[in-house]
């Protein structure tokens, strides 16, 4: 039974969401340019996901010199992401406080929308714990700690003004035709990219999903359902060394790491 964020930030099947995540993302244009300008989904199309997948189980997990490690990763990466405003951009910054908080944000909601639709509704003692842990996820780099909403009602708040202002553009469509049709990478990961385009437009906004062009019909909609129907009956099942192997796998890259959670 869940207790908080280190009862469910190890489940390896939250990464279903991973490409709802960044599509929302890239919907914010402060976000999205700079994703669009400094990272390279056509060549190296894992690279976003590992980055932040070793970090936020650096900051579930890890020890103190894990964390420190990855967020001198992770800063070192942000470092040039920054243009000023022009003509063609509006302007973006990695370190730029409210941008880190629609990361984090996108993070948050896409995490408890999987594992509840897999594991079932948390409870409100649960849900509120773990949104209160999650704002560690941003505080660990540079979001201020009273920019994270107070409670679950204010995310909601913030979530809906925010989705309400999102639509992707041209830069944002062509990192999600780079994201979701790879033509480089391991074949493994383009085998499984028709499923991985199911789970993202499904678990997407109807706003995002023709924003982004995804198809969608009634065949979608039954595909979709019957896969987190069986997600639903069979992940649960499966042992926890399976269930955690992201979080081992990722967290081993940077060396001895706690597996007690």
């Amino acid at each position: 039974m869940a207790r908080g964020l280190a009862d469910i930030g190890a489940e390896g099947v939250l990464l279903a969401g991973a490409g709802r995540a960044i599509l929302m993302q890239i919907a914010n244009p402060a976000v999205g340019h700079g994703v669009a300008e400094h990272s390279n989904f056509a060549e190296r199309p894992l690279d976003r996901l590992r980055a932040t997948m070793t970090y936020v189980y650096a900051v579930i997990y890890g020890s103190e010199e894990q964390l420190a490690a990855v967020r001198r990763a992770v800063n070192r990466a942000h470092a040039p992401v920054r243009r000023a405003a022009d003509g063609a951009s509006k302007g973006y910054d990695a370190f730029d406080a409210q941008s880190q908080m629609w990361v984090v944000a996108t993070l948050y909601d896409t995490a408890v929308t999987v594992y509840e639709k897999v594991h079932g509704a948390l409870d409100d003692d649960t849900a509120d714990r773990i949104y209160r842990e999650y704002a560690r996820i941003g505080t660990a780099l540079q979001l201020p700690a009273e920019l994270w909403p107070a409670d679950r009602s204010a995310f909601a708040r913030y979530w809906n003004e925010s989705l309400a202002n999102l639509e992707p553009d041209a830069a944002a469509l062509r990192v999600a035709r780079d994201l979701l049709y790879p033509t480089n990478g391991p074949l493994i990961l383009r085998l499984t990219m028709p499923l991985a385009r199911l789970l993202t437009a499904g678990l997407l906004t109807e706003q995002l999903r023709e924003g982004f062009g995804l198809p969608w019909d009634a065949r979608h909609r039954r595909g979709f359902d019957g896969t987190m129907r069986l997600l639903a009956l069979a992940y649960p099942r499966l042992p926890e060394k399976v269930r955690h192997w992201p979080k081992n796998y990722y967290l081993g890259q940077l060396g001895h790491h706690r597996t007690d959670a």
